[in-house]
C-alpha cells in the first residue's frame, strides 16, 4: 500500500521509502520542484509559494523558490544524493489572477517559474520535465520508487511530466 506524504504550502519532503508518494495539492501560482537521485532512489519535493526571499539566503526558508531549492538540495545531499545525479522536474506557476487591469506584478506564477529557472541554472541543474504556466491549478505526485512525476488539473487526466 502506498504512503501519501503531503507536502504543504512552503514545505518540502525527502524520502527513500519506495512506498512513499510525495504530493503537493492544488499548486496554483506555487511551483512544485521534484528532485530524484536514481542511484540511491532518493526523492524530494518542494512546494514553494513566492519567488525570492526578501532577506536573501541569510534567512533560508522553503516558502520561497530561491531558498527552497537550495534547502531541498542540501537535505538531499545530507541523505546521500549526489548533486551530479539529480534529475529535476517542475510543475505549477499558473497565473491565477487573470483579469483586465491586472499588471504583470501580480503574475506570481510566472515570477516563480523564472526564479526556478535562474536558481537551477546557477546550481548547474537542468529540468528533465516540466509543466508550468497557464491559468489552472495542478496537483503533483512524485513517486519515490522511480522518480516519476504526475500532474492532474481539473477536467484533465493524470499525466506524466
Amino acid at each position: 500500500m502506498d504512503n501519501i506524504i503531503t507536502v504543504g504550502l512552503g514545505e518540502y519532503a525527502v524520502s527513500k521509502d519506495p512506498l512513499d508518494i510525495l504530493v503537493a495539492y492544488g499548486l496554483g501560482s506555487c511551483v512544485g520542484i521534484g528532485m530524484y537521485d536514481q542511484k540511491i532512489r532518493l526523492a524530494g519535493l518542494l512546494h514553494a509559494l513566492l519567488p525570492v526571499h526578501p532577506l536573501g539566503s541569510a534567512d533560508e526558508n522553503s516558502r520561497y523558490v530561491d531558498t527552497g531549492i537550495q534547502l531541498l538540495i542540501e537535505e538531499m545531499i545530507k541523505k546521500g544524493a549526489d548533486h551530479s545525479r539529480l534529475v529535476v522536474r517542475m510543475a505549477g506557476g499558473a497565473n491565477m489572477l487573470v483579469a483586465p487591469g491586472f499588471t504583470g506584478s501580480f503574475n506570481i506564477g510566472t515570477r516563480n517559474v523564472e526564479t526556478a529557472y535562474t536558481t537551477l541554472n546557477k546550481l548547474k541543474l537542468t529540468l528533465a520535465g516540466k509543466e508550468v504556466g497557464g491559468t489552472q491549478g495542478r496537483t503533483v505526485k512524485f513517486y519515490v520508487k522511480d522518480g516519476r512525476m504526475t500532474i492532474r488539473s481539473i477536467g484533465n487526466q493524470e499525466r506524466e511530466v
